[in-house]
């Protein structure tokens, strides 16, 4: 049995960020352990490649803190990468509807009437977080969460790049799924529903995995065809390659992904949106 393919983040972002991928509605998933942390450096990546690039954070794990550090590492001031980047934080499931049902397409319509030529990359981190609330009831949750799906599915159809980042929720210590219910057993429940529609609305999912030289990327749904140059290197190939800093990226091999990168404070600040 073949072992599971690990990329490097680089790696992936890179991969993902390149024009010359085939046109398909991208909503790509990243899941585990460190997400929030991985969801900053991507922001700054996709900044600082010149895109723009929207946050929506229910979660409340994003650091633009960590951007201006990548900025400063590959001698770009970090204002230059951080004007490019607008942050919305929900603290409800309610509230991260209205952001991306509302909020979304008015902050997409503003940008596109600066720029019709480049569309801004859409970050959603935490995109169940909020939603996994015990006071409120599960007949209102799924309703809203399947609306707001609804809608990133038609935006990504219509030409918006969705990059998911979500944190491994806990599952409740009160009761669980397989024991004596209560309401752990119905947040389980709950966190179970709302993860399998977010990977069935996916078109890539990669499972975030530790190692000591940082994070590493498996793919657990979705094809290695759809990132054509990362599918015809052979696995030798990958290691040879991997953190070579003579790749074509902005970002310089001394940047990287690490434990270190995110073993630090996340304290709130940035560039709200309004």
């Amino acid at each position: 049995m073949d072992l599971p393919v690990k990329y490097s983040l680089d790696e992936i972002l890179f991969q993902l960020t390149l024009d010359g991928l085939p046109v398909l509605p991208r909503k790509i998933l990243f899941w585990g352990e460190g997400a929030g942390e991985i969801s900053s450096y991507a922001a700054g990546w996709m900044a600082g490649g010149g895109r723009d690039v929207i946050v929506l954070d229910g979660a409340n794990r994003f650091d633009p803190y960590m951007v201006s550090s990548l900025a400063r590492k590959a001698l770009i001031p970090p204002e230059k990468l951080l004007k490019r980047i607008r942050i919305a934080r929900a603290f409800t499931c309610y509230q991260m509807a209205t952001l991306v049902e509302e909020k979304l397409v008015a902050l997409l319509r503003q940008e596109e009437a600066i720029d019709q030529t480049n569309k801004p990359w859409v970050i959603l981190l935490g995109p169940i977080s909020t939603f996994l609330d015990e006071d409120v009831p599960e007949r209102e949750t799924r309703p809203l969460f399947e609306r707001m799906l609804g809608k990133i599915v038609e935006m990504a159809v219509n030409g918006i790049s969705f990059f998911l980042f979500q944190p491994d929720p806990p599952f409740s210590k009160v009761g669980t799924t397989r024991n004596r219910g209560g309401s752990g057993g119905l947040v389980n429940s709950k966190r179970t529903f709302l993860t399998r529609r977010l990977f069935q609305i996916s078109t890539l999912a990669w499972r975030i995995h530790w190692e000591e030289e940082g994070a590493k990327l498996v793919l657990e749904k979705g094809v290695d065809s759809v990132i054509p140059v990362l599918a015809r290197r052979s696995a030798s190939a990958r290691r040879r390659e991997n953190g070579n800093p003579g790749r074509k990226t902005w970002i310089p091999a001394s940047a990287g992904m690490t434990k270190e990168v995110t073993e630090h404070t996340c304290r709130p600040a940035g560039r709200d949106c309004r």
